[in-house]
């Protein structure tokens, strides 16, 4: 791991307040770039999110979920966790803090944004970040890459279903268009143009082309990533400095979902005496999001400055510094597990 990733909480956190800052001194600018719109969905950001995607993309093995049956114990949790569990916590969450806990500190008609935006969260999990994560916890990297290939796959035909129910229960309409459509953008598309590149890549140098030129293009993913961060927290940066009671609000349920979830997933692979070096990667996927998606639908959906893209935003912030922190857990625990 290189320097710049080492300290990647700290680059966000530069960013951050890079964002925040920018947005005060060029108001215009990002005046013209949340402008930059078609049905819902910012350009800018999409083409960003697709710098972080894209490389990710590309590293997916389909053949390699052929072999998923040898080791299952592994993929059994982190897909109960991030189908049946993760994104019924995380609303049951948002609906006790949001209309109960936190509902006279916050407007009705809020509460209903900010539940949206953590079942955005907690309906998508982790499809890039996940491999930083195994590699801080020397995680089976072949293993990982099965378990986010077959998370990917489920995702595109789960996560809107999942999505739209859990919309329908807490009383918010769901443009249907605009939600397949981010699907389709952020999901579906990337996929594809991953799995073209890779597959020319392996007919002209296999498994080493394919790891060179995903070793180029990472940069590129990590640029992107910070880049979001700055415009997203640009864009969000008065509602940030005018209402810092709320962002710890917000926090407040990320936060207990993010290290719940880590703990159910880490100890039933205890529990199960599955290897550390897939429980480590198998507990830190359910507990990380793919808040690029969460992102850009949440903006797709209610758009650029609605509460469940702040709330999302938020989910940016806590989510590189909780992850740290359970990296560091996880690498002091591994005595604790079956070889």
């Amino acid at each position: 791991m290189t320097l710049f990733e080492r300290y990647l909480s700290l680059w966000v956190l530069l960013c951050i307040v890079a964002g925040i800052v920018l947005a005060n001194l060029l108001p215009d600018l990002f005046g013209v770039l949340a402008s930059l719109e078609y049905a819902s969905v910012n350009l800018v950001v999409a083409v960003l999110i697709w710098a972080m995607v894209y490389p990710m993309m590309v590293a997916v093995d389909f053949g390699a979920i052929k072999g998923v049956g040898a080791r299952p114990k592994g993929l059994v949790i982190t897909l109960v966790v991030n189908w049946l569990i993760k994104p019924f916590t995380m609303a049951a969450l948002g609906v006790l803090f949001f209309n109960h806990i936190f509902a006279g500190l916050i407007g009705r008609g809020d509460a209903g944004q900010y539940v949206a935006g953590l079942i955005l969260l907690g309906a998508a999990p982790c499809t890039a970040m996940v491999f930083v994560w195994s590699q801080l916890t020397k995680g089976d990297p072949n293993y990982t890459l099965v378990q986010v290939s077959l998370n990917d796959v489920i995702m595109v035909f789960a996560f809107a279903p999942i999505v739209a129910l859990l919309l329908g229960v807490t009383d918010i309409a769901v443009p249907w268009e605009t939600l397949v459509l981010s699907v389709v953008l952020y999901i579906i598309l990337p996929l594809v143009a991953g799995a073209i590149t890779r597959a020319r890549l392996m007919g002209q140098g296999g498994d080493a082309a394919v790891a060179g030129f995903t070793a180029r293009i990472k940069p590129m993913s990590v640029l992107g990533l910070l880049l979001t961060v700055v415009l997203l927290f640009g864009f969000q940066g008065n509602v940030i400095l005018g209402n810092p009671v709320l962002i710890l609000l917000l926090a407040t349920p990320i936060l207990i979902q993010s290290y719940g979830i880590f703990a159910i997933a880490y100890a039933w692979a205890w529990k199960w005496r599955v290897p550390h070096n897939v429980a480590a990667p198998c507990a830190l996927i359910g507990t990380s999001n793919f808040f690029e998606l969460a992102v850009a639908v949440a903006i797709g959906l209610f758009g650029l400055n609605s509460g469940a893209a702040l709330v999302t935003v938020v989910g940016v912030l806590v989510e590189v510094p909780v992850m740290l922190s359970l990296v560091w857990f996880a690498n002091r625990t591994r005595a604790s597990f079956a070889v």
